[in-house]
């Protein structure tokens, strides 16, 4: 056991930060309908990544995660545009073209890449067992400030989120919190996406999100029940890769999994 705490306190710390952050967006993203926004913007900073690449950067450069985030603020500013009153097209028709179309070019990408198999595995679940404590304090402080933005400005991103007709009748500015939304969305999502990889950061979204659901419709329960979740099945995932040495991001993805099952069944017997 003190090898297990020895060995696995930085993911665990890591997957606790991420959850904080992630269950938080994963209320907006639930409420706004687009769920699978949080996947193409991990897929658009994943896209940015493999152009750092194919310039001749390590994936570990500086220089990557700032081309992964100027993509990602390219992805925020087609999102938000793209949001209209009377849609005309879903969202999220838009969102799923924009993530299909960045996926395949970054295996195109890739493809050029001697090593590109590993960099497309790296990108779906990332190396969260190896994350350093710079990267951990890193996270920590960005998401403590980007919290921060939102707390102070809560009124406006929970109307725009849960009521966007009545923002638009209180002449809200729409398109500019939206921007707001999927540029600190945007900031997340790179760096979750660099330790965690696309499938956990879309798991840590959306799972928990979709999980408080099941048992409450408060948006502060929600968060609550989705950070409870967040860290059970962290633990547990991280645990049971460690044990049964097992890849600890698929493991924590399918423990999230798992415990989503769990409590709809048990949801469904207390009903």
């Amino acid at each position: 056991m003190n090898d297990f705490v020895i060995l696995m306190w930085k993911p665990l710390l890591a997957c606790m930060i991420l959850t904080g952050m992630h269950a938080y967006l994963g209320v907006h993203v639930i409420e706004r309908k687009v769920i699978f926004v949080d996947l193409a913007l991990a897929q658009i900073a994943a896209l940015g990544a493999c152009v750092a690449l194919l310039f001749g950067f390590d994936v570990t450069d500086p220089a990557a995660y700032w081309f992964s985030l100027s993509a990602t603020f390219i992805g925020a500013v087609i999102f938000s545009l793209t949001r209209t009153r009377k849609e005309t097209v879903p969202h999220e028709a838009i969102i799923g073209i924009v993530y299909a179309v960045s996926a395949a070019l970054a295996i195109l990408l890739l493809s050029r890449s001697a090593e590109g198999d590993e960099h497309i595995r790296q990108m779906l679940v990332g190396n969260v067992s190896l994350v350093t404590t710079p990267e951990i304090l890193y996270m920590a402080v960005l998401y403590g400030l980007i919290g921060l933005v939102h707390w102070v400005f809560r009124r406006q991103f929970v109307i725009v989120s849960t009521q966007p007709e009545t923002a638009y009748k209180r002449h809200v500015s729409v398109k500019l919190w939206d921007l707001l939304f999927y540029l600190t969305f945007g900031l997340v999502v790179t760096s979750s996406v660099k330790i965690a990889g696309v499938l956990m950061v879309f798991t840590f979204l959306i799972v928990p999100s979709v999980a408080a659901i099941l048992f409450s419709q408060r948006l502060s329960v929600r968060l609550l029940i989705g950070w409870a979740m967040g860290f059970v099945g962290s633990l547990m995932g991280i645990a049971l890769s460690y044990f049964l040495d097992l890849p600890t991001g698929a493991t924590v993805v399918c423990s999230f999994g798992v415990i989503l099952v769990l409590l709809s069944v048990f949801r469904r017997f207390k009903r």
